[in-house]
């Protein structure tokens, strides 16, 4: 019987791996030596980095590491320098220059990364040059899903999937107050001196500065976006159906006025351009609404799933799905829209908002449901840099003087910045 040459018989050795030997022809890397925990002898796997022709395929693997590599499991609580086994973590060994993956530390944000530098995660809230991170607002504790900062107020509005609206004061950055509101809220919007809140079965409009205060009813199910012009509100809901209410100016109440049929499932986004308002649905297409007569004048079926954003920007239309996709829509000479550009995410986009940055730049921001925000410079869609979060940010609103806010569904809602230096962003 023979003997390899740890002294183990080859007999059992073959009956245990295989009749072929270990060696390095197989080219892959073994990820539990990446993960400084391999103890077999004569693992089939390379102990080695493979050398990449290039960028691309060093950061395929680095993604791939962190995926397989179980590095925030338990090898990783054992704490540096420990694999359980009294190895050392050879991929630190030396001068050897981490690269990062694109995703932040859980343990980085629960100040208990032991790794500092040396993490393959990020320790920072996002990416890129040009704005920063002033400050974090936390109280929420579920998805943020409106924010707003009525025209020249001096307070902040965050509504949330817990039922609350809570109040901020932008000197301090504090909260002033918390309104239970007993129902989960789908949207928020101001106009003029009316906060607008959608919830289930209903409308609240509160009037922030005589604190008059109105039920809107009528909904059916949870209001999931709003939108005000020409004196109208319309509201998009859980049936399908857009109301309509008329702002009376004589009595300060909102009077019913028509009831927009169409949709055949949930309208979640709405927006107000050029005399028309477009409706985004879960039935994946987008309507175009005449303000004049409030009809319905073209339907538009290019995505294939949900119409989770709408936003009006100069002469275009933006959308965005759950298809992966943000499409640019321009009006024909008969005044029909038609897709422009698609671009291509690789995960679904669940919010668009747009700004200008310090250098009168336009940018636009797609959020994403992997838990990231996306800035693009128009029209050429380069990419500025990268938000993060603990989960999606379903809400993005503007401010003044290059101010701009996000709410995720963590709870958290954080207040950004454009420089008027370019600089690196925030990593607090």
């Amino acid at each position: 019987m023979g003997l390899d040459m740890y002294g183990r018989s080859t007999l059992v050795y073959h009956r245990l791996r295989g009749h072929t030997a270990p060696s390095d022809s197989t080219k892959k890397v073994c990820f539990h030596w990446r993960a400084g925990r391999c103890n077999r002898f004569q693992c089939p796997f390379l102990h080695r980095e493979l050398p990449g022709p290039g960028q691309a395929t060093a950061s395929s693997s680095n993604n791939r590491v962190a995926g397989e590599s179980g590095f925030a499991g338990p090898s990783y609580r054992r704490g540096p320098g420990s694999n359980g086994n009294g190895n050392s973590w050879r991929r630190f060994g030396g001068s050897r220059t981490v690269t990062k993956t694109e995703k932040v530390c859980r343990f980085w944000f629960q100040g208990k990364c032991q790794y500092g530098d040396k993490c393959r995660y990020l320790h920072c809230w996002s990416m890129g040059d040009g704005f920063s991170l002033l400050t974090q607002l936390d109280g929420h504790q579920k998805l943020v899903s409106s924010i707003a900062l009525p025209s020249g107020s001096d307070k902040l509005y965050t509504a949330s999937q817990d039922e609350t609206l809570r109040i901020w004061d932008c000197a301090s950055g504090q909260c002033t107050s918390v309104c239970n509101l007993g129902g989960e809220v789908g949207c928020m919007i101001s106009e003029g001196p009316w906060l607008l809140v959608g919830m289930p079965n209903l409308v609240k409009a509160w009037n922030v500065q005589n604190n008059a205060e109105h039920t809107l009813t009528g909904p059916v199910g949870q209001v999931y976006s709003l939108i005000a012009a020409n004196d109208l509100l319309f509201a998009g809901t859980e049936d399908g159906s857009i109301l309509v209410w008329r702002f009376n100016g004589a009595t300060g109440s909102f009077d019913p006025a028509a009831s927009l049929k169409g949709h055949t499932r949930a309208v979640v986004s709405l927006c107000v351009g050029k005399n028309r308002i477009y409706s985004g649905s879960m039935d994946n297409s987008i309507k175009v609404w005449s303000l004049d007569n409030l009809q319905c004048i073209q339907t538009l079926t290019e995505h294939e799933s949900v119409v989770t954003s709408l936003i009006c920007w100069d002469q275009f239309l933006l959308s965005c799905s759950l298809d992966n996709t943000v499409k640019i829509w321009v009006a024909t000479e008969g005044g029909n829209l038609e897709v422009t550009y698609t671009h291509k995410e690789e995960h679904g986009v669940v919010a668009l908002s747009g700004m200008h940055d310090a250098e009168a730049k336009p940018v636009l921001m797609c959020s994403c449901n992997d838990n990231s925000l996306r800035l693009y410079d128009l029209p050429s869609f380069a990419e500025r840099g990268k938000i993060f979060a603990k989960e999606e940010i379903r809400s993005i609103e503007i401010g003044p003087g290059g101010l701009f806010f996000t709410g995720d569904g963590s709870g958290q809602v954080k207040v950004w910045k454009w420089n008027t230096e370019p600089a690196a962003a925030s990593s607090s």
